[in-house]
């Protein structure tokens, strides 16, 4: 690939792939915004560039030293110590997708697999459509209550209020010109409140497959309740399907949804796909302060301590993390993997995500749970 790449260029596309082989979280996005950057800035010294690396490749503070030594081996022509041997199927990049980028076609799979059982990293593309089910009493009834019973905030702006608040002087005025200079009641302003913004981040990998499409279909009943909302898909990708699911009409939705998805019932990266949805900013930006919602068994392969660092940053930046596991509807649950184990302590709730309608019963409640 590098050969088709101009000269100028080869450097920077080069130093995105040796932080992909330290194991840093780099998205593609972010390697085209690193080199507009460096573009844009004209920079006179190779401190510009490395700032700019900075801002755009986004490494997590604890890693900066590595980065920091990284860049001096690519620019500086430093000695680095290298990496640790890593997992061979882990070799690839994990990919973003945003539905509002295009051109996330999947390809056309050759053979039908059985997939689901245990975790797997491997990356295995699939086509999937949803049937015309109709859909359920529990999903209706979501729609009409999620409006007044999603988490609100408050929000900057007043608002006319009959309790107690701040004075509302010209409310006051004006009632004293139109009573003559009397004032029956004083008229007060409180701080109104918003829907907080949820993030709904469903697991598609094969060890989900009997719970898609019940999670597909609450998403779009969630997508139609409340504007605040945020989709992805986590697998062996990261896919947005935000745009695809604000389609009314609720088959056309699932089957934009599916077509976006690529990675339908394969592998299980969810620390890498977690990773690379803090790492890119336009992303992480949607965790910030809203209700982060994961459906997932929380089953990762191998070393879970990269699934463990992600969902203790998420928890910083969330208002508050709702982990809904569907073996969690199984009497006396407890958590066993050692990823779901280690994440337990930056979960706010772990809920049953075994049917739509204890997903709805689990969002619906939730504030009220924590209040």
């Amino acid at each position: 690939m590098s050969e088709t790449l101009p000269r100028a260029v080869a450097p920077f596309v080069a130093f995105s792939q040796l932080l992909r082989a330290h194991h840093f979280p780099v998205a593609p996005e972010q390697t085209q915004s690193f080199i507009a950057a460096i573009g844009l800035l004209g920079p006179r010294s190779m401190e510009d560039v490395r700032r700019a690396a900075l801002a755009t490749l986004a490494p997590p503070p604890e890693r900066r030293e590595e980065f920091d030594a990284l860049f001096a081996m690519m620019f500086l022509g430093q000695t680095v110590a290298a990496p640790a041997s890593a997992d061979p199927d882990d070799e690839d990049e994990l990919e973003a997708f945003d539905d509002r980028d295009g051109g996330a076609e999947p390809p056309e799979p050759d053979s039908e697999e059985e997939s689901g059982g245990a975790p797997t990293g491997a990356e295995r593309l699939f086509t999937r459509g949803f049937g015309p089910i109709s859909e359920s009493e529990a999903l209706r009834r979501f729609r009409r209550s999620a409006p007044n019973a999603l988490p609100r905030r408050r929000s900057r702006r007043l608002g006319a209020t009959k309790r107690r608040g701040r004075l509302d002087m010209r409310r006051a005025l004006r009632e004293a010109v139109r009573r003559d200079g009397e004032v029956v009641r004083l008229p007060a302003l409180a701080r109104r409140t918003r829907r907080r913004r949820v993030l709904l981040l469903i697991d598609v990998s094969g060890s989900m497959k009997a719970h898609t499409d019940a999670y597909l279909r609450f998403a779009h009943a969630l997508a139609q309740a409340t504007e605040r909302l945020e989709v992805f898909t986590l697998g062996t990708r990261l896919t947005r399907i935000t745009r695809a699911l604000r389609r009314r009409n609720r088959e056309q939705a699932l089957a934009v949804a599916a077509n976006l998805v690529a990675d339908w019932d394969g592998g299980t990266r969810l620390g890498d796909a977690l990773e690379t949805f803090l790492a890119v900013p336009r992303f992480s930006g949607f965790a910030r302060g809203a209700l982060c919602v994961i459906l997932s068994d929380g089953l990762e392969r191998g070393d879970h301590s990269a699934m463990t660092q992600a969902v203790e940053r998420l928890s910083r930046l969330s208002w508050a993390v709702l982990w809904l596991n569907p073996l969690a509807g199984e009497q006396g649950y407890v958590a066993q993997t050692g990823a779901l184990t280690a994440a337990l302590p930056f979960i706010d709730r772990l809920g049953d995500g075994s049917s739509a309608e204890r997903l709805c019963h689990e969002v619906l409640t939730f504030e009220r749970r924590v209040a």
